[in-house]
């Protein structure tokens, strides 16, 4: 049996659920297709990262940046979802660069010496991009005084609206769907600035996936749109498509991470 996990964004009941619905809808199609080796759920036992390189890879979601860095000699680019929320621009998304809401700070300069957040280092919203904002403001490669790893954006937003860290980089999906499901959680933060635009977090096959294979979870996919029976599932995911992206669209990310390289900033911080 193969393995699917597409829950990257499940930080809220509501997303769960609709994620697994959109799984039952992908697995009933591909069985209706013949494929045989289609799991009945989505594997919620392995991390994200452990699922992107695992054998027998049928459908995951990625983050942009891993994916061009090193996933793309091992995997197959399916199709980047579209959502519809504020800083997303059809496949391509931001993050916003957020800090308390009493925070004295006007501009990303106002920054300088403080303890920022992240999610992850590999991360492309939560690092990357947020690189790419404050690189041209760095002094020796130095910008914040501290930068703490926190595991994960809602992390992040907790944070620092608790105190424990003054700024961080949330991808624009997370904290969308976090105003809408649970907004006691960023009640307590701003958003202060946005990092430059770049694709979003595509859906990814293992290599073993055959061409036909992949022509059939790209058309799964495509129709997702027009399905009638998904669109509360697709209102609670704000997702309203999927486009296919190929690796020239990713190389921006890295080209994002080469200025910053530029400007003396290999590592945030």
């Amino acid at each position: 049996m193969r393995l699917s996990n597409i829950a990257m964004y499940t930080g809220q009941p509501p997303l769960v659920a609709a994620t697994d619905a959109l799984w039952a809808y992908t697995r009933d199609r591909l069985r209706k297709a013949g494929v045989t080796d289609v799991p009945e759920t989505l594997d919620k036992d392995i991390t994200h990262d452990e699922a992107w390189i695992r054998p027998g890879l049928l459908l995951a979601q990625t983050c942009g940046f891993p994916y061009v860095k090193r996933l793309r000699a091992t995997v197959q680019l399916v199709a980047t979802p579209v959502y519809d929320l504020p800083g997303c621009d059809g496949p391509s998304m931001r993050s916003f660069i957020i800090v308390r809401k009493d925070s004295r700070a006007e501009a990303l300069a106002d920054l300088r010496g403080l303890i920022a957040a992240i999610n992850d280092p590999g991360s492309n919203s939560g690092t990357n991009l947020f690189r790419a904002a404050i690189a041209p403001l760095a002094e020796n490669g130095r910008f914040f005084n501290r930068v703490i790893e926190t595991g994960g954006h809602l992390r992040s937003v907790d944070a620092v609206a608790a105190g424990e860290a003054d700024v961080a980089a949330i991808d624009c999906i997370t904290f969308g769907n976090a105003k809408r499901f649970d907004p006691d959680r960023v009640a307590g933060v701003r958003i202060l600035a946005e990092t430059a635009s770049g694709p979003g977090l595509p859906f990814i096959t293992g290599l073993e996936t055959s061409a036909e294979k992949l022509a059939l979870l790209r058309q799964i996919l495509a129709d997702i749109a027009n399905e009638p029976t998904l669109a509360n599932v697709c209102d609670t995911l704000s997702l309203r498509r999927f486009e296919a992206l190929g690796d020239a669209d990713y190389e921006l990310l890295v080209e994002l991470e080469r200025q910053a390289i530029v400007l003396g900033c290999p590592v945030i911080a």
